[in-house]
C-alpha cells in the first residue's frame, strides 16, 4: 500500500501523461453467489504517457502502468494487488510498434495459508494502432512467458479500443485478450494434467462525464479459464466513479 501511494505521488506530478484513478464496486456475489463470496470495492490507478513524438527515430511509443488493489477482504482489507506494465517502441517508421509487459501480483485468503501469488508473465510482441471509423484501437499478437514451477510458452492476442460519443461527453472503451496456457503447472494441484487449455478475459466499460475531471460509469469482467477452470464464462459487472488527474 505504501509503494501504491509513493507512485500515486510521483505520477501525479509527472507532466505530459494521463493518470485516472478510478473506483469500482463489483457486483459478483449479487450476480453470482454460488461462487462469490460477497460484492466488493475495487480500487484502479492507471498511468499513460504517449512519448512517440512523431519523429525519426521514433524511439518510445506510449507507456502503461495499471495498478489494481481488490478490497475484498474482512473490514475492506486489500484482499488482491495486481499490475500490469507495458512499453512500446518503435524503431522504423511504418507505425508498427515492439511491445513489451510484465504482469503480476498476489493474493490473501482466510485462512491465510492458503494465501497465493499472480505469477509473472512477461511478453514480447507487436502491436499495430489504427482507426477503425471514429474509434482508436489497436491490434496487438504476444509470445508470452508464464513463470509457473512448469513454464509456459504461449501465444496471445489482444485488441484495445475507445470511442467518444456525444461530443466526447460519454466514452465506450475497453480491450480483451485470448491465450493459451498449459494445463500443468508443474505443482501438485495440475500435476495430472496435460495439455493447453484457452482462456479470455475482457472488460468493456461505458463513461459519462460529470464535470471534465469526474465520470460514472460501468465496467464488465468477463473470464474464461482465468479465476477457475470450469468451462463457463463468467461476467460481472461494476459501477464506478473515475478521477482524471
Amino acid at each position: 500500500m505504501k509503494l501504491f501511494l509513493v507512485l500515486s505521488f510521483i505520477f501525479i506530478n509527472a507532466k505530459a501523461c494521463a493518470q485516472s484513478l478510478q473506483l469500482h464496486y463489483d457486483l459478483r456475489h449479487t450476480i453470482d453467489p454460488k461462487h462469490s463470496a460477497k460484492d466488493y470495492p475495487t480500487l484502479y490507478f492507471e498511468y499513460f504517457r504517449n512519448a512517440d513524438t512523431g519523429k525519426i527515430p521514433k524511439t518510445l511509443g506510449p507507456f502503461l502502468l495499471k495498478t489494481q488493489a481488490d478490497l475484498g477482504g474482512s473490514q475492506s482489507n486489500i484482499s488482491q494487488v495486481y499490475m500490469q506494465v507495458f512499453q512500446q517502441l518503435r524503431l522504423w517508421k511504418p507505425k508498427l510498434y515492439v511491445n513489451v509487459q510484465y504482469e503480476g501480483g498476489l493474493g490473501v485468503t482466510a485462512p491465510p495459508q492458503y494465501s497465493y501469488y499472480i505469477v509473472n508473465k512477461y511478453s514480447i510482441g507487436i502491436n499495430y494502432p489504427f482507426k477503425l471509423g471514429s474509434a482508436f484501437v489497436s491490434s496487438e499478437l504476444d509470445l508470452k512467458y508464464a513463470a509457473y514451477q512448469k513454464p509456459s510458452r504461449d501465444l496471445s492476442y489482444s485488441f484495445y479500443f475507445w470511442q467518444g460519443l456525444f461530443h466526447y461527453r460519454a466514452e465506450f472503451s475497453g480491450d480483451l485478450s485470448l491465450w493459451s496456457q498449459n494445463r500443468n503447472h508443474g505443482d501438485e494441484l495440475t500435476s495430472g494434467l496435460r495439455s493447453k487449455q484457452i482462456s479470455f478475459f475482457a472488460e468493456p466499460q461505458v463513461w459519462y462525464k460529470l464535470r471534465k475531471a469526474v465520470a460514472i460509469g460501468s465496467k464488465i469482467n468477463l473470464y474464461y479459464h482465468v479465476l477457475d477452470a470450469s468451462d463457463r464464462l463468467q461476467a460481472y459487472p461494476t459501477i464506478a466513479v473515475r478521477l482524471k488527474l
